[in-house]
């Protein structure tokens, strides 16, 4: 019940969020246009801090983060398609821990629709995919000595693909709704998530999946599956000149396990635009998944960034 009524307060505060910015600043009342339409942007975000005889102290470090965010539309008569691919990767390197991973996601929304005779709705058929590029670590926890060799997920560890049939609220590309109360949840997990070398030496030793729940899925398993209810938010909008905010929101709840413990994943991205190369850009993203993780997992990513936009 906690979780259903942080998420009803979430949906509340959103909606209100909608409704309190003012007209200008918002471009949903565009019309979709006909046709494939397409609009794509590689960002590369740099930091850097370098010391020399410093005496308040300080760690030489350098910080890249490389994402894509990509959309592409259809629209044509009733129909319409739109599908977001979302992919980054980031690093930070010290003199101290060596290089550590920042940032690492893979994601595939899309969403195909139906107009209906109502203002706005259609009938829809939607399908995520998500999933990271390379292995994480628990660079917090000791127990076994080296942080670095404790893996906690990767490639495949796990990956999640959900698809389903509902209904798409959509007043342009930048602000839409999507309810799919009959949504397919997989997740999947290879054999072996955790490894520990010995002693740094060549010897591995793989510590199976199987042999514990892991991500939710249960022991001897490398699969779940799961039937609920699956409603992702989108919107988009100027906040002033050359600044923009955008929101993407999703939920899931399922019928067959714990249904009153709503899955939550926000992302927001907020560009301020220096000229057509260089911006600033913030990126805050929180999840809530309990059988990932007992509370809410946040990631926080900001700095000046390269644009090329396609």
């Amino acid at each position: 019940m906690k979780r259903l009524i942080q998420t009803l307060f979430i949906l509340a505060i959103s909606i209100q969020f909608m409704h309190a910015q003012k007209a200008p600043k918002v471009k949903d009342t565009i019309p979709v246009p006909e046709g494939w339409t397409t609009d794509g942007k590689i960002n590369l975000l740099i930091n850097q801090s370098a010391f020399s005889n410093w005496q308040p102290g300080g760690d030489n470090n350098f910080a890249t983060n490389l994402s894509l965010n990509y959309d592409l539309n259809y629209h044509k008569g009733p129909w319409s398609w739109d599908t977001k691919l979302l992919a980054s990767y980031g690093l930070n390197v010290t003199e101290d821990d060596g290089r550590r991973k920042t940032d690492d996601r893979l994601e595939l929304n899309s969403v195909v629709g139906r107009a209906m005779n109502k203002k706005y709705w259609s009938f829809s058929f939607f399908m995520n995919f998500k999933t990271q590029f390379s292995d994480g670590y628990d660079y917090n926890d000791d127990f076994m000595g080296d942080n670095e060799n404790y893996t906690t997920s990767g490639f495949f560890k796990p990956a999640y693909w959900s698809f389903g049939p509902g209904f798409l609220w959509k007043k342009s590309n930048n602000l839409n709704v999507n309810i799919a109360p009959l949504t397919s949840r997989f997740t999947f997990i290879s054999d072996e998530i955790f490894t520990i070398n010995d002693d740094d030496s060549a010897n591995v030793f793989y510590e199976s999946s199987n042999d514990y729940e892991t991500f939710g899925v249960p022991p001897g398993e490398n699969l779940l599956y799961e039937f609920g209810l699956n409603v992702r938010a989108y919107y988009k909008f100027n906040i002033m000149e050359n600044v923009s905010m955008e929101n993407i929101l999703n939920l899931y709840s399922s019928y067959l396990h714990k249904p009153l413990n709503t899955d939550i994943d926000y992302t927001m991205n907020i560009v301020m635009q220096i000229n057509d190369v260089l911006s600033t850009n913030l990126t805050f993203q929180t999840v809530y998944d309990d059988d990932a993780f007992q509370g809410f997992q946040v990631r926080e990513v900001f700095g000046l960034g390269v644009n090329v936009t396609f």
